[in-house]
């Protein structure tokens, strides 16, 4: 304990005796990481729109004729046990009259003279989030066609199949993406710490003359550039709070909330620690980088 806090206090001093290239560093970590969480933020509200949109993923199963009351009642005891349904509705003919007919609008004059109880019967099964995809409403769907109490079955196939298309592509724009953005600020960081060091090279060079040992040479450097990494990640945690606050709630907002999702987040706190992790680990392997060439002499 005691060799880590005299570690931690000659970090700081060495960054109190080196300002300005220290808010470099820091400075440098601190724009990396706000690109970063920006990048973030706007994958965890996109995340959220999919996540709204696939609330429309259901099954409709419909009756052959009109079923009694107990039939209904046990079909949707039945359909409320499984593990995979979420919740189920009847709709009887009547209601799939008046549905169809409010969809109609003012064409609904085309139904004048039909009976109001010419369209099926139906359950409506909506589906728990896991199994919102493809795999999960075919697996209720060959379920339901193995029991046979349903004429037809209806679950927008084709809607379903673009939808997952749609998820697979912005989950790898998101990692490609993002493993650029931490690459580039790693290149980045670890250039900027490079050239601190080769201002205090003369520093390193009278530590390695009077027999200091690489680790008892570069552990000090390394928790300085890991303390400066989780400053520059505490930084750029409150200035994308801020122009989130200040901007991006609102413009984002305007986006999103004209595709259906009700409000605009902000980075969740596991999410803010592991932005400010991401900064500590910056800034310790930019360090652990940029000592390999120095060290040696």
């Amino acid at each position: 304990m005691r060799r880590l806090i005299y570690l931690v206090v000659r970090a700081l001093r060495n960054m109190s005796q080196s300002p300005f290239l220290c808010a470099a560093a820091v400075g440098t970590v601190t724009v990396s990481l706000l690109i970063l969480a920006f990048f973030a933020l706007v994958v965890l509200n996109v995340q959220q729109l999919t996540r709204h949109w696939s609330r429309d993923v259901q099954i409709v199963a419909y009756f052959e004729r009109q079923p009694s009351g107990r039939q209904i009642d046990r079909a949707l005891t039945r359909l409320r046990a499984w593990r995979e349904v979420e919740g189920v509705g009847f709709v009887s003919s009547r209601q799939a009259y008046q549905r169809f007919s409010r969809r109609l609008g003012d064409d609904a004059d085309l139904l004048a003279g039909m009976p109001d109880d010419f369209l099926p019967a139906s359950i409506e099964i909506r589906l728990k989030e896991p199994f919102r995809n493809r795999a999960g409403v075919e697996q209720v769907v060959a379920r339901l066609k193995a029991e046979g109490d349903f004429s037809d079955l209806r679950y927008g196939h084709d809607w379903l199949e673009r939808f997952e298309a749609f998820l697979t592509l912005l989950r790898t724009a998101g990692l490609i993406l993002g493993g650029f953005l931490l690459f580039a600020a790693l290149f980045i960081v670890a250039n900027t710490i490079k050239l601190t060091l080769y201002a205090r090279r003369e520093e390193l060079e009278v530590m390695a003359l009077v027999g200091g040992t690489p680790a008892f040479i570069k552990t000090p450097f390394l928790v300085e550039g890991a303390l400066q990494g989780a400053l520059g990640g505490l930084l750029a945690l409150l200035a994308s709070f801020t122009l989130f606050n200040l901007f991006l709630r609102q413009d984002l907002g305007a986006l999103l909330l004209a595709a259906g999702i009700s409000r605009i987040r902000f980075l969740p706190p596991d999410w803010q620690l592991l932005l400010v992790g991401i900064g500590t680990a910056l800034g310790f392997l930019g360090s652990l980088f940029s000592l390999r060439r120095f060290v040696r002499i």
